[in-house]
């Protein structure tokens, strides 16, 4: 009796450690390549596990935030997958560069041609997107992942701060602040142009004495050898004569 009480108890503990030891299921979530800077563009990868045994993932569909909607949307081509690309009319258009835009990127589906992704593996989805929002600090993307067998998995539950990670959540792409953009020179660097510009005309009239300089070195050589010359030209004749008287 003492022993099977021993075993069951043993039995429990160690059904309760793998419990405890097993990782928490991975999930379709959403990173840059980067920086997801506010008001600029970014290339983003949705990843994608397969979490079951015997099926895999045929199908992929990403809609896009409708609060935040985003007017350029391009994916990037990927073998063995086909990508749909679904648009839809705004109710307040957006002004991108000058221009109105009525419509804009609700949803992004991608489906498998082949196998997909087997089970043991996951794929990045990755996708050109912009202009990023300046008045959020994510956007969250609902998603749904189909399996051959039929089945479908929604990422759709929107995770809470200081609350605990839903069963599902849905992928959520956090904005970094808006980088600084090119700004007209400033009082130090127009002092420091100044500067660059005086150091390179001194420069340039060291340069120019410099040439003068070894100009006349030059002549002056010049003039010295001719002048030798003749002192030994003259030497010799004065030589001459003497030898002759």
């Amino acid at each position: 009796m003492k022993a099977s009480r021993i075993a069951a108890a043993g039995a429990v503990a160690g059904v309760t450690v793998l419990a405890l030891s097993a990782p928490a299921f991975a999930h379709v979530s959403v990173q840059p390549e980067g920086a997801a800077a506010k008001g600029g563009y970014a290339v983003v990868d949705f990843k994608v596990p397969n979490e079951r045994d015997d099926a895999s993932t045929t199908k992929l569909e990403v809609n896009f935030p409708t609060d935040h909607p985003l007017a350029s949307v391009m994916p990037e081509p990927m073998p063995g997958w086909k990508i749909d690309v679904t648009k839809s009319k705004l109710d307040k258009p957006l002004e991108m560069h000058g221009e109105k835009i009525s419509e804009a990127v609700t949803k992004v589906t991608w489906t498998a041609d082949g196998k997909g992704i087997e089970p043991g593996y996951f794929e990045k989805f990755p996708l050109s997107i912009g202009q990023l929002p300046e008045d959020t600090d994510q956007l969250v993307f609902k998603a749904l992942q189909t399996y051959s067998n039929k089945e479908v998995v929604r990422w759709i539950e929107v995770p809470q701060k200081g609350q605990e990670e839903p069963d599902n959540p849905a992928p959520v792409l956090e904005l970094s602040a808006a980088e600084d953009g090119h700004h007209a020179p400033s009082g130090d660097d127009a002092s420091g142009a100044e500067s660059a510009e005086k150091a390179s005309a001194d420069t340039a009239a060291d340069t120019a004495s410099s040439g003068s300089t070894d100009t006349t070195a030059r002549v002056l050589g010049v003039v010295g050898i001719v002048v030798g010359a003749a002192g030994v030209a003259y030497g010799v004749l004065a030589g001459r004569r003497r030898t002759n008287v």
